[in-house]
Protein backbone atom coordinates (compact mmCIF):
# COMPACT_ATOMS: atom_id res chain seq x y z
CA UNK A 1 0.00 0.00 0.00
CA UNK A 2 1.43 3.34 -1.06
CA UNK A 3 -0.02 6.56 0.36
CA UNK A 4 0.84 10.10 -0.78
CA UNK A 5 0.62 12.91 1.77
CA UNK A 6 0.83 16.57 0.89
CA UNK A 7 0.24 19.73 2.87
CA UNK A 8 0.53 23.50 2.94
CA UNK A 9 -0.20 24.21 -0.73
CA UNK A 10 -0.96 27.84 0.16
CA UNK A 11 -2.70 28.79 -3.09
CA UNK A 12 0.46 28.10 -5.11
CA UNK A 13 -1.09 26.73 -8.29
CA UNK A 14 2.14 26.13 -10.28
CA UNK A 15 3.59 24.08 -7.42
CA UNK A 16 0.39 22.09 -6.92
CA UNK A 17 0.05 21.31 -10.63
CA UNK A 18 3.64 20.05 -10.69
CA UNK A 19 2.96 17.77 -7.72
CA UNK A 20 -0.24 16.42 -9.31
CA UNK A 21 1.72 15.64 -12.49
CA UNK A 22 4.34 13.81 -10.46
CA UNK A 23 1.66 11.83 -8.62
CA UNK A 24 0.29 10.72 -11.98
CA UNK A 25 3.59 9.01 -12.73
CA UNK A 26 3.88 7.34 -9.31
CA UNK A 27 0.23 6.28 -8.98
CA UNK A 28 -0.15 5.95 -5.19
CA UNK A 29 -3.13 3.99 -3.86
CA UNK A 30 -4.44 7.01 -1.94
CA UNK A 31 -3.70 10.73 -1.61
CA UNK A 32 -4.40 12.85 1.47
CA UNK A 33 -3.92 16.57 2.09
CA UNK A 34 -3.16 17.86 5.58
CA UNK A 35 -4.55 21.34 5.10
CA UNK A 36 -3.62 24.95 4.38
CA UNK A 37 -4.90 25.15 0.85
CA UNK A 38 -5.00 28.95 0.99
CA UNK A 39 -2.92 31.93 2.10
CA UNK A 40 0.27 33.59 0.80
CA UNK A 41 -0.57 33.35 -2.92
CA UNK A 42 -3.22 34.31 -5.47
CA UNK A 43 -4.81 31.06 -6.67
CA UNK A 44 -6.88 29.77 -3.71
CA UNK A 45 -10.00 28.97 -5.74
CA UNK A 46 -8.10 27.15 -8.47
CA UNK A 47 -6.22 25.05 -5.90
CA UNK A 48 -9.44 24.17 -4.09
CA UNK A 49 -11.04 23.28 -7.42
CA UNK A 50 -8.24 20.85 -8.26
CA UNK A 51 -8.32 19.26 -4.80
CA UNK A 52 -12.02 18.60 -5.24
CA UNK A 53 -11.70 17.49 -8.88
CA UNK A 54 -9.10 14.88 -7.91
CA UNK A 55 -11.10 13.71 -4.90
CA UNK A 56 -8.24 14.29 -2.46
CA UNK A 57 -9.36 13.68 1.11
CA UNK A 58 -8.42 16.84 2.99
CA UNK A 59 -8.38 18.18 6.54
CA UNK A 60 -8.46 21.82 7.61
CA UNK A 61 -5.33 23.85 8.26
CA UNK A 62 -5.11 26.98 10.38
CA UNK A 63 -5.01 29.20 7.27
CA UNK A 64 -8.12 27.53 5.88
CA UNK A 65 -10.05 28.45 9.01
CA UNK A 66 -9.05 32.12 8.71
CA UNK A 67 -11.66 32.54 5.97
CA UNK A 68 -14.35 32.38 8.67
CA UNK A 69 -13.32 35.89 9.75
CA UNK A 70 -12.02 37.37 6.49
CA UNK A 71 -14.79 37.64 3.93
CA UNK A 72 -14.36 37.75 0.13
CA UNK A 73 -13.40 41.13 -1.31
CA UNK A 74 -16.43 43.08 -2.52
CA UNK A 75 -15.41 46.26 -4.25
CA UNK A 76 -12.42 46.84 -1.93
CA UNK A 77 -10.50 49.70 -3.57
CA UNK A 78 -7.53 49.61 -1.20
CA UNK A 79 -4.16 49.67 -2.96
CA UNK A 80 -2.08 48.88 0.12
CA UNK A 81 -0.21 45.61 0.56
CA UNK A 82 -1.99 43.37 3.00
CA UNK A 83 -1.46 39.71 3.91
CA UNK A 84 -5.23 39.35 4.38
CA UNK A 85 -5.69 39.89 0.65
CA UNK A 86 -4.94 36.17 0.14
CA UNK A 87 -8.09 35.22 2.05
CA UNK A 88 -10.27 37.88 0.43
CA UNK A 89 -9.65 36.11 -2.89
CA UNK A 90 -11.44 32.98 -1.65
CA UNK A 91 -14.89 32.66 -3.24
CA UNK A 92 -18.06 31.96 -1.30
CA UNK A 93 -18.44 28.31 -2.33
CA UNK A 94 -14.74 27.69 -1.73
CA UNK A 95 -15.05 29.33 1.68
CA UNK A 96 -17.96 27.03 2.57
CA UNK A 97 -15.87 24.02 1.50
CA UNK A 98 -12.93 25.01 3.71
CA UNK A 99 -15.14 25.53 6.75
CA UNK A 100 -16.65 22.04 6.47
CA UNK A 101 -13.30 20.19 6.35
CA UNK A 102 -12.60 17.75 9.20
CA UNK A 103 -9.82 18.52 11.68
CA UNK A 104 -8.31 15.01 11.85
CA UNK A 105 -8.42 11.80 9.83
CA UNK A 106 -7.63 8.34 11.23
CA UNK A 107 -6.73 5.38 8.99
CA UNK A 108 -6.32 1.78 10.16
CA UNK A 109 -4.39 -0.99 8.41
CA UNK A 110 -4.19 -4.64 9.38
CA UNK A 111 -0.66 -5.96 9.54
CA UNK A 112 0.18 -9.61 10.18
CA UNK A 113 -0.43 -9.50 13.90
CA UNK A 114 -2.20 -6.22 14.75
CA UNK A 115 -3.67 -2.95 13.54
CA UNK A 116 -1.52 -0.06 12.36
CA UNK A 117 -3.12 3.29 13.26
CA UNK A 118 -2.33 6.36 11.18
CA UNK A 119 -3.43 9.77 12.42
CA UNK A 120 -3.45 12.73 10.02
CA UNK A 121 -3.47 16.21 11.56
CA UNK A 122 -2.36 19.67 10.50
CA UNK A 123 -0.37 21.00 13.47
CA UNK A 124 -0.70 18.36 16.18
CA UNK A 125 -3.54 16.23 17.59
CA UNK A 126 -3.81 18.75 20.43
CA UNK A 127 -4.02 21.94 18.41
CA UNK A 128 -4.20 22.94 14.76
CA UNK A 129 -1.66 25.68 15.56
CA UNK A 130 0.90 23.59 17.48
CA UNK A 131 4.30 22.99 15.88
CA UNK A 132 5.76 19.50 16.24
CA UNK A 133 9.35 20.37 15.46
CA UNK A 134 12.04 17.78 14.86
CA UNK A 135 14.05 18.87 17.88
CA UNK A 136 11.24 18.30 20.40
CA UNK A 137 12.27 15.92 23.21
CA UNK A 138 11.46 12.27 22.58
CA UNK A 139 9.38 12.03 25.75
CA UNK A 140 7.12 14.82 24.50
CA UNK A 141 6.56 12.99 21.22
CA UNK A 142 5.92 9.71 23.03
CA UNK A 143 3.25 11.28 25.20
CA UNK A 144 1.42 12.55 22.12
CA UNK A 145 1.47 9.29 20.14
CA UNK A 146 0.42 7.29 23.22
CA UNK A 147 -2.38 9.68 24.17
CA UNK A 148 -3.81 9.68 20.64
CA UNK A 149 -3.02 6.03 19.86
CA UNK A 150 -1.01 6.76 16.73
CA UNK A 151 1.51 4.31 15.32
CA UNK A 152 2.12 6.79 12.51
CA UNK A 153 1.49 10.48 13.18
CA UNK A 154 1.51 12.70 10.08
CA UNK A 155 1.42 16.48 10.18
CA UNK A 156 2.51 19.65 8.38
CA UNK A 157 2.30 23.28 9.52
CA UNK A 158 6.02 23.99 10.00
CA UNK A 159 6.87 23.51 6.28
CA UNK A 160 10.03 21.61 7.33
CA UNK A 161 9.94 17.91 6.37
CA UNK A 162 11.35 15.16 8.55
CA UNK A 163 10.82 11.54 9.53
CA UNK A 164 11.52 10.46 13.08
CA UNK A 165 11.15 6.96 14.55
CA UNK A 166 10.78 6.40 18.29
CA UNK A 167 10.34 3.21 20.27
CA UNK A 168 7.74 3.11 23.04
CA UNK A 169 8.35 -0.55 23.84
CA UNK A 170 8.95 -1.63 27.42
CA UNK A 171 10.61 -4.60 29.11
CA UNK A 172 12.55 -5.60 26.02
CA UNK A 173 9.62 -5.38 23.59
CA UNK A 174 9.63 -3.05 20.58
CA UNK A 175 6.84 -0.76 19.40
CA UNK A 176 7.93 1.73 16.77
CA UNK A 177 6.12 5.02 16.15
CA UNK A 178 6.72 7.09 13.03
CA UNK A 179 6.43 10.87 13.13
CA UNK A 180 6.27 12.39 9.65
CA UNK A 181 6.24 16.06 8.74
CA UNK A 182 5.13 16.34 5.12
CA UNK A 183 6.89 19.62 4.41
CA UNK A 184 5.13 22.05 2.08
CA UNK A 185 3.95 21.92 -1.52
CA UNK A 186 3.62 25.66 -2.00
CA UNK A 187 5.82 27.39 0.56
CA UNK A 188 8.86 25.33 1.66
CA UNK A 189 10.92 26.70 4.55
CA UNK A 190 13.88 24.33 4.50
CA UNK A 191 16.05 26.14 1.97
CA UNK A 192 14.87 23.98 -0.94
CA UNK A 193 12.44 25.90 -3.16
CA UNK A 194 11.06 22.76 -4.82
CA UNK A 195 7.60 21.52 -3.83
CA UNK A 196 7.64 18.72 -1.27
CA UNK A 197 5.35 15.81 -0.52
CA UNK A 198 5.65 12.36 1.07
CA UNK A 199 5.16 8.79 -0.11
CA UNK A 200 4.53 6.22 2.62
CA UNK A 201 4.79 2.55 1.70
CA UNK A 202 3.21 0.10 4.14
CA UNK A 203 4.22 -3.57 4.01
CA UNK A 204 1.03 -5.24 5.20
CA UNK A 205 2.72 -8.63 5.50
CA UNK A 206 5.33 -7.30 7.92
CA UNK A 207 5.24 -7.60 11.69
CA UNK A 208 4.10 -4.60 13.70
CA UNK A 209 7.43 -4.71 15.56
CA UNK A 210 9.40 -4.41 12.32
CA UNK A 211 10.77 -0.90 11.90
CA UNK A 212 10.84 -1.45 8.12
CA UNK A 213 7.10 -2.15 7.94
CA UNK A 214 6.79 1.54 7.07
CA UNK A 215 9.00 3.22 4.47
CA UNK A 216 8.99 6.98 3.99
CA UNK A 217 10.19 8.88 0.92
CA UNK A 218 10.28 12.66 0.59
CA UNK A 219 9.65 13.69 -3.00
CA UNK A 220 10.88 17.08 -4.25
CA UNK A 221 9.33 18.45 -7.43
CA UNK A 222 10.61 21.33 -9.55
CA UNK A 223 8.08 23.95 -10.57
CA UNK A 224 8.04 27.49 -11.98
CA UNK A 225 8.95 29.33 -8.78
CA UNK A 226 9.39 32.61 -10.63
CA UNK A 227 5.83 32.47 -11.99
CA UNK A 228 4.46 32.11 -8.47
CA UNK A 229 6.75 34.81 -7.08
CA UNK A 230 5.86 37.31 -9.80
CA UNK A 231 2.15 36.66 -9.24
CA UNK A 232 2.67 37.75 -5.64
CA UNK A 233 4.53 40.89 -6.70
CA UNK A 234 1.75 41.82 -9.12
CA UNK A 235 -0.89 41.47 -6.39
CA UNK A 236 -1.66 43.30 -3.17
CA UNK A 237 0.21 40.68 -1.17
CA UNK A 238 3.47 41.73 0.54
CA UNK A 239 6.48 41.36 -1.76
CA UNK A 240 8.23 39.53 1.07
CA UNK A 241 6.05 36.51 0.22
CA UNK A 242 7.73 36.35 -3.20
CA UNK A 243 11.14 36.36 -1.56
CA UNK A 244 10.00 33.51 0.69
CA UNK A 245 9.21 31.42 -2.38
CA UNK A 246 12.49 32.10 -4.14
CA UNK A 247 14.67 31.42 -1.10
CA UNK A 248 12.47 28.85 0.68
CA UNK A 249 12.55 30.33 4.16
Amino acid sequence: MKIALLSDIHANLPAFKAVLADLETRKPDAVYCLGDLVGYNVWPNQVIGLVRKHGIATIAGNHDLKVAKILPSQGDCSKEENSEYAYKLVGNKERDYLLTLPRHLRIEFQLNDQQLNILLVHGSPRSINEYLLQELPEQCMLEIVKEFKADILCFGHSHKPYHRVIDSGENGSEHFHHLINTGSVGKPKDGDARACYVLITINQTASSTDQDAVKVEFVRVKYDVEKAAQAVELSLLPNAFADNLRKAY
